[in-house]
Parts: C-alpha cells; sequence; structure tokens
C-alpha cells in the first residue's frame, strides 16, 4: 500500500525551496520551473499545491510567517510566565533582528521579496493591503504599560510603536550587511526602550 503523502510537508518542502532561491539570488527572475528542481518535484506537482508564481511567492511568504510567529512564542515563553510589559516589547522587537542563523536566514529571505513587492503589481497589493500587526501588538503592550505607570502618559503609543518596528527593520538590514554587529543592534533598542519605559527595571 503505497505511503500518504503529507500535504503539509510537501507543502514546506517547494517552500523551502523557494527560500534556498531566495537567499542565493533573489526572486525577481525565479521561474516554476527552478522552483521545482530545487524541491525535486514536478512542476505539475508544483503548481497543484501553488499554483501560479505569484500564488507560489505568497504562499511561501505565509509559511515562514507562520514559523516566525511560532519561533516567537516560543521566545517569548522563556521570559517567564508573567513578563512585564518592557520585557514583552523588547521580545517583540528582537524578533526583528538577525541575532541567530535562523532568524537571519529567514530575513535573508524576505529581504529577498522586496524587490518583488516593489515591481509586481499583484504582490504590491498584497503588501500594501498587509495589517499593521506588529505595530498594533506593540501598541498596544505601549497602552498597558501606560495603564501601569510604566510608559509616560504624553507618549503616542501608535506612532511610538510605528518608530520602534521600523527602526527594527532598518536596524535588521544594518546588521544584514555587517554594518553593525547584532550587540550593537541589542543596544539601540534598549536605548529606545528606555526612554519609553524609564519607570521600570527590565520587567
Amino acid at each position: 500500500m503505497p505511503r500518504q503523502v503529507d500535504h503539509d510537508q510537501r507543502r514546506r518542502q517547494i517552500a523551502e525551496a523557494v527560500w534556498r532561491l531566495a537567499t542565493r539570488g533573489g526572486l525577481e527572475d525565479v521561474t516554476l520551473r527552478q522552483v521545482a528542481a530545487e524541491a525535486e518535484v514536478s512542476a505539475r506537482l508544483l503548481q497543484y499545491y501553488f499554483g501560479t508564481r505569484d500564488q507560489l511567492l505568497l504562499g511561501a511568504l505565509e509559511i515562514l510567517n507562520d514559523d516566525a510567529e511560532r519561533r516567537a512564542r516560543e521566545r517569548l515563553t522563556t521570559l517567564g510566565e508573567a513578563p512585564g510589559t518592557h520585557a514583552l516589547v523588547r521580545g517583540v522587537l528582537l524578533e526583528l533582528l538577525p541575532l541567530d542563523e535562523e532568524r537571519r536566514n529567514r530575513h535573508l529571505v524576505y529581504a529577498a521579496y522586496f524587490v518583488p513587492f516593489l515591481i509586481d503589481p499583484a504582490l504590491a497589493e498584497v503588501a500594501r493591503d498587509a495589517p499593521h500587526a506588529l505595530e498594533n501588538l506593540v501598541a498596544d503592550l505601549i497602552t498597558q504599560g501606560q495603564e501601569l505607570g510604566q510608559v509616560p502618559r504624553h507618549l503616542d503609543a501608535a506612532a511610538e510603536a510605528a518608530f520602534l518596528v521600523a527602526g527594527a527593520d532598518g536596524i535588521q538590514t544594518t546588521v544584514l550587511l555587517g554594518q553593525r554587529t547584532p550587540e550593537e543592534a541589542v543596544a539601540l533598542i534598549d536605548h529606545q526602550l528606555a526612554r519609553i519605559f524609564p519607570a521600570t527595571d527590565h520587567g
């Protein structure tokens, strides 16, 4: 009796092929045929699982995002049973930095998606309409900090969150380029958080 194919595993196999191609040479000119060869599956099977090239790129990105969210949750659980808002915001922002091989590889793949999202109208629309989930999460945590008396009331939580997430994104690029060390990147994040959470002791 033939072994039943694990469809999620097959989709992951194909997605990982997209990620490898992304880190080796970008995604602008990647074809379905190249991905199929990298994944060691037929082009027909690839299309069965993902459809068009755009659907493939978006599907592979969705799997990468799911992985990132899972790993982030795992790392946040190491902060303890009841981490403070400062620690939670810091933990979220550190997920945006290439502080280990897993996060570095993930951010290299994200970087490879940047140009296709700029030049492909269908992909650009998806990128433009993506919710600002991370900004909203950080804003909610900062608001919580204000309610607990840990964050000055006069600060605009949404604006601070947008700046922190954008700043972490920019710092990420400088680490990938070797312009800053991971330690320097973390120090910059901590410097900004000390301004927002002046009354807390890293908790």
